[in-house]
């Protein structure tokens, strides 16, 4: 098979260290802004930020309806922490004009663990990880409040649900990207494979 194409959304986030771990794990990274740079990839990273304005983002740069349309026919999608908001079909504690591109059924809570001083770090079993516990970093995080059932739940801690797989879409209430340790990339480029092969 030929090297996964995966895009990393490019309107706020940890752009350049999801495309890092995607070089590390074999994939061939691009940074997606416009809607043709969305066409010419296999996949999509979605990064951390701040979830109403990524999806103020995604309206002013036209890849909203393309974003949720190729989620709808099965493209695959990572997201990590807002990335997480951005890909869940129901929202809590959002704005009354937060937009989603949804895909995943879950509902999922805002800032669940608080605020930017309240971000802390801890280690997790995460489903489908082989190593040990994976190191995770939470910064203004949310949690999966509920699962619908096609929802597979990969990690928790405190009792909440904070990373989970639908399909051949990847969600994680916290940033992989920021510690060096590839393995959840690695996941999304296997479950990226499977859906080309």
């Amino acid at each position: 098979m030929r090297t996964p194409q995966i895009g990393v959304l490019a309107l706020q986030g940890d752009v350049r260290e999801h495309v890092r771990a995607l070089e590390s794990v074999g994939a061939s990274a691009s940074r997606v802004r416009r809607p043709e740079e969305l066409d010419a990839v296999d996949a999509l990273v979605i990064p951390g930020g701040e979830s109403t304005t990524i999806g103020k983002l995604l309206v002013t740069f036209d890849l909203l309806e393309p974003l949720q349309k190729r989620v709808r026919d099965g493209m695959p999608a990572f997201g990590s922490c807002a990335g997480m908001i951005v890909l869940a079909d129901r929202v809590l504690d959002g704005t009354s004009d937060q937009v989603s591109v949804g895909g995943i059924d879950m509902t999922v809570r805002r800032n669940a663990f608080g605020r930017q001083v309240d971000s802390w770090e801890s280690d997790l079993d995460v489903a489908g990880l082989e190593g040990g516990p994976l190191h995770a970093v939470f910064i203004r995080a949310p949690w999966v409040e509920d699962l619908g059932d096609g929802v597979i739940p990969l990690a928790q801690t405190a009792n909440r649900i904070v990373a989970v797989r639908q399909g051949p879409l990847l969600a994680t209430a916290f940033h992989p990207e920021l510690t060096g340790d590839a393995r959840v990339h690695a996941l999304f480029v296997s479950i990226v494979k499977e859906c080309a092969s």
